[in-house]
């Protein structure tokens, strides 16, 4: 087993990662929580595979269980769904001496960790992540939140997990879109700060070191948010490809999944600085070639008016601006703070044509 610490300002956890280890999550979790009442949220499709394996494990080591089950995708991202495991916290009478644990994807782990956030001002709360992309992204960090209808992750917290425990043998049982998600994410990670994961994904593959491609992903992301855990500055680069990702999921009303719009994203973008100088060495066709590899789009049905409107509904706008991220070269982005009036005809440079 592989372990990340994230040091972050109230204490550091540590992030878990390896196989078999849902049939020993009672025992990784008891090193850091007492075993208490664990209220375990998933989603319909990880409730049939993995919630029984997982109560059999907290419960052998002295937990009390409880379950939380919604419809599984995006579309359970709302304030409903978040209200309902809300009163169910309420109605079960959870106190702050038990635990929430997400067991999911990213969708999951972003509406437990908020409602974590705020009942009762705040309780303990684990992350058990089994998708790649959560694995890779959202579950560390402490980004949580749910979508509104003027757009993605507009109501949310910062809410740190007291521990991550991914166990990479969930990968399996994902659909190939699915996966392709993470591996989009993880692509992310290799264009923002790693070049030599980022070939290696090209020439080696990403199945070559499965663990090794999450423990590096997760140890550039820790490195990250132990520097800027709110989110003000240089935690804004992990965003690369999400302005205008997000305003594809917005404008496909989220029938396009987060990975493959932030595919998208990530293609306009570079497209974009590539046709306006601003990239210090081609960025666009490398970016692309290891897309195609995976499966992911690199060319976007919407049109730079509509992108740029639903762009501005983003959490990343600042008054008359929008933060970017830009990239220089493979391995290195940039933030760059453009105009609102500009950004239509930047994601214009950047579509295809």
């Amino acid at each position: 087993m592989r372990k990340v610490t994230v040091h972050c300002e109230k204490s550091p956890y540590d992030v878990h990662i390896g196989r078999g280890l849902l049939q020993s999550a009672g025992a990784i979790l008891a090193q850091s929580v007492k075993p208490c009442r664990a209220v375990l949220v998933t989603d319909d499709n990880v409730n049939a595979l993995y919630a029984r394996e997982v109560a059999d494990s907290l419960e052998a080591t002295g937990f009390n269980m409880l379950k939380f089950v919604f419809p599984h995708g995006e579309r359970s991202k709302n304030t409903t769904v978040f209200l309902e495991l809300l009163e169910f916290l309420a109605e079960n009478r959870v106190t702050r001496s038990d635990v929430v644990i997400a067991l999911g994807g990213g969708v999951t782990g972003d509406i437990a960790g908020f409602a974590a956030s705020v009942y009762l001002r705040g309780i303990r709360f684990v992350q058990m992540p089994t998708t790649l992309l959560a694995a890779v992204d959202s579950s560390v960090g402490g980004k949580t939140g749910v979508n509104l209808k003027a757009g993605k992750n507009l109501a949310g917290a910062f809410w740190q997990p007291m521990t991550v425990i991914c166990d990479c043998d969930t990968f399996a049982t994902l659909p190939s879109e699915i996966l392709a998600d993470g591996l989009s994410e993880t692509i992310k990670y290799g264009m923002i700060s790693d070049k030599q994961l980022f070939e290696s994904l090209k020439t080696n593959g990403f199945e070559a070191d499965t663990e090794g491609v999450v423990e590096r992903c997760v140890a550039i992301k820790a490195e990250v948010v132990a520097a800027d855990e709110f989110d003000t500055g240089r935690r804004q680069l992990l965003n690369f490809g999400h302005t205008v990702g997000h305003a594809v999921e917005k404008l496909s009303s989220y029938e396009s999944s987060h990975g493959h719009a932030v595919a998208i994203g990530m293609a306009v973008i570079t497209r974009a600085c590539d046709r306006l100088g601003m990239t210090e060495e081609p960025c666009f066709e490398p970016l692309k070639e290891l897309l195609d590899k995976y499966g992911l789009p690199s060319s976007c049905p919407f049109g730079a008016e509509e992108l740029a409107d639903a762009a501005l509904a983003d959490k990343k706008r600042s008054g008359d601006f929008v933060n970017l991220v830009v990239p220089l070269r493979v391995g290195e982005c940039a933030l760059k703070t453009v105009p609102v009036n500009e950004l239509e005809r930047f994601i214009a440079a950047g579509l295809g044509g």
